[in-house]
């Protein structure tokens, strides 16, 4: 479902980034293939350094579907940024890449909280968000952070996933699961 980014996967990804269903909404909404071929590479090397991780959404059959990022990594927190191709909404991939990540992130990296932020306008990635049991809305209770991601005209509401309520979650899925 997830694997590293590699640039011969640009071209796809790009193609399903500038749908207008899409293109919006995404963290580096490029305006040329060569561009984002270039912000690709430049992702891959700031993974390298410890400052992202960045992953490759496949389909079941091993197709690029869009990207998931955990970007601004600091002090045991990171902000992720998730798109996915128009084609695929609304069959499962956004809630099942962000668990596999979530996991990984969790279990292999030492962060602890993961901020989202989604613009107040964007219906469909709060809607989303919201479905997962594990994410709580965070505008309070990270004051600081929610202003300083509101500086600018453009508004988002401020999510966060704490890892203690995510293994929780999880912990309650497998058991579901074993049942």
């Amino acid at each position: 479902m997830l694997k590293q980014r590699e640039l011969h996967e640009c071209h796809v990804l790009y193609n399903l980034m500038t749908d207008p269903a899409v293109f919006p909404y995404v963290r580096y909404p490029c305006q040329s293939y060569e561009e984002y071929l270039f912000i690709t590479k430049q992702l891959i090397v700031e993974e390298e350094q410890g400052t992202c991780i960045s992953r490759t959404i496949l389909d079941e059959i091993g197709h690029p579907i869009g990207t998931i990022d955990l970007y601004h990594i600091h002090h045991q927190t990171g902000f992720l940024a998730t798109w996915i191709g128009a084609p695929y909404f609304g069959k499962g991939y956004n809630q099942r890449a962000k668990e596999a990540f979530l996991a990984e992130l969790f279990f292999g990296h030492d962060i602890e909280t993961i901020f989202l932020k989604i613009r107040t306008q964007n219906i469909r990635s709060k809607k989303a968000v919201e479905k997962l049991p594990y994410v709580t809305l965070a505008n309070e209770r990270y004051e600081q952070v929610y202003q300083s991601i509101n500086h600018s005209q453009q508004r988002y509401n401020l999510y966060c996933v704490e890892r203690s309520d995510f293994l929780e979650s999880i912990g309650g899925i497998q058991h579901e699961v074993a049942t």
